[in-house]
């Protein structure tokens, strides 16, 4: 009796130990430590740690506050890894030696230190870190707006043409130009989550709007023509995306929206806009799970009989979300294992 107690007993441990183990957030090929390097991402960096790298904020004990104002990682650092307790955080190397552990906390770095390391990799979204992307405001007349061209031209275009604008706001000298492009409508309710902008001119205001007339500008720089209804926004530099990957609100529930430049297809490096911004609780930072409804097909039994059969979703990747509009957001696509369409599922992974 006492032996088979004992076995019970010992059998329950190890399910229970396995068990932790499972869900231990530490991949188990992690390291023990990491020397961060230019050009890293917080995503490799989770995926070198991490089963799962929306877990990020888990391992760093990390709050909500910590988590939409995170402290910066740099070049030099070293991640260091305890097992014991499933935690990361940064220490020292000395003489080759890896040395104490602290949480990410503020640090003074001189001017010519190197950049923090960036959530994602920039270059697939640098663009859309500067361009609005999306007009919500409709067609208010009090909005910047381009009214008409130098010597009454229909378009202009090279650098130094002279463009006419109403609205501006006073004391801002560089000004990006946009055409409204497209709607971008919810995939199943056809509503109007905004319409995507194309940024087509830079400007600088040589002339302001005073007296009654309207401020003169000149272009800067241009993609294509400048016309009349064209929308202007302060010139805005690149930001630094430092948000640490982390899940939105389990109960999530929306769809792709669009694909960026209108292909049919999204994969590894496409963005993606979602159905689903600030309104809904959308933050930069938000891991999202993309899924395929596979839906129903018919089952034919015999020539004389069929039914209905429902398959099952399918998972098909992970998206990182870097920028969020009132009723939209843009996503970049992290992994997948087939094509990402319009309409599929988007929901907390």
């Amino acid at each position: 009796m006492l032996r088979k107690s004992l076995l019970a007993l010992i059998v329950a441990m190890a399910t229970a130990y396995a068990g932790a183990a499972d869900n231990s957030p530490i991949a188990d090929s992690a390291p023990d430590s990491y020397t961060v390097k230019q050009g890293d991402t917080l995503w490799g960096i989770s995926g070198m740690f991490l089963k799962q790298p929306w877990r990020w904020p888990e391992v760093w004990k990390m709050n909500q506050e910590q988590i939409r104002n995170p402290h910066l990682i740099y070049p030099g650092q070293v991640v260091v890894l305890d097992r014991a307790n499933g935690t990361l955080s940064i220490g020292k190397s000395v003489d080759g030696q890896v040395t104490g552990g602290d949480r990410l906390s503020p640090q003074v770095y001189s001017k010519d230190a190197l950049s923090p390391i960036a959530s994602i990799p920039l270059e697939a979204i640098r663009a859309f870190l500067v361009e609005p992307l999306v007009d919500e405001y409709g067609d208010n007349p009090a909005l910047p707006t381009i009214v008409a061209n130098q010597e009454s031209r229909v378009i202009v275009g090279a650098r130094g043409d002279t463009t006419y604008a109403r609205n501006l706001t006073p004391g801002i000298d560089a000004w990006d130009i946009y055409r409204r492009a497209q709607p971008i409508k919810d995939p199943y309710s056809g509503a109007v989550l905004g319409h995507e902008a194309k940024l087509v001119a830079k400007a600088r205001v040589v002339q302001p709007e005073a007296n009654g007339k309207v401020a003169e500008l000149a272009l800067t720089d241009s993609v294509s023509e400048v016309i009349a209804g064209n929308r202007l926004e302060p010139s805005s530099k690149t930001s630094l995306m430092a948000a640490p990957p982390h899940p939105p609100a389990a109960s999530l529930q929306t769809s792709v929206a669009s694909i960026y430049d209108g292909v049919s297809d999204a994969g590894r490096g496409s963005v993606i806009a979602i159905a689903a911004g600030r309104d809904q609780g959308m933050e930069p930072g938000h891991l999202v799970a993309l899924t395929r409804v596979n839906g129903t097909v018919t089952y034919l039994e015999s020539l004389r009989s069929s039914q209905k059969v429902n398959l099952p979703d399918s998972r098909i990747g992970l998206a990182y979300v870097f920028r969020t509009f009132n009723r939209l957001s843009y996503a970049l696509v992290m992994d997948a294992t087939g094509p990402v369409k319009v309409g599929d599922k988007v929901s907390a992974p």
